[in-house]
């Protein structure tokens, strides 16, 4: 009976990649769904055969733990180059987009709260 291994909704592209080259690279079979198209479906990595769960689920722990040092090293390596970006970086790359989130965040909070205020008037 197939079993779900690896779900694949937001996830990058090169880390997706990089799982079936593991699976593949390992004979471990299996087969993908995708999210259809909404994406609103399941996209995952399934294997035909429960027996090689444990197995494949092991190796994908080995790797995600290689990645996630692997990124926190060079996190690291901008901070400690001044090159990390920061909340300002993000605003100055598109300062339109951030005016529209704080009038949309602002609009929001405005409507919730203004029941409330007049309730005391």
């Amino acid at each position: 009976m197939p079993v779900k291994l690896f779900r694949l909704n937001n996830v990058p592209d090169d880390e997706a990649e990089e799982v079936r080259e593991l699976l593949t690279g390992n004979e471990i079979d299996f087969y993908e769904t995708s999210s259809g198209i909404w994406g609103i479906s399941m996209a995952a990595i399934w294997l035909r055969d429960e027996d090689q769960y444990q197995r494949a689920k092991s190796l994908i722990d080995e790797y995600q733990n290689e990645r996630l040092a692997t990124a926190r090293e060079e996190y690291a390596q901008l901070r400690m180059e001044g090159k990390s970006r920061t909340i300002i970086d993000v605003i100055r790359e598109n300062p339109v987009r951030f005016v529209v989130y704080l009038a949309a965040i602002s609009a929001v909070i405005y409507f919730s709260t203004k029941p409330f205020i007049d309730i005391g008037k």
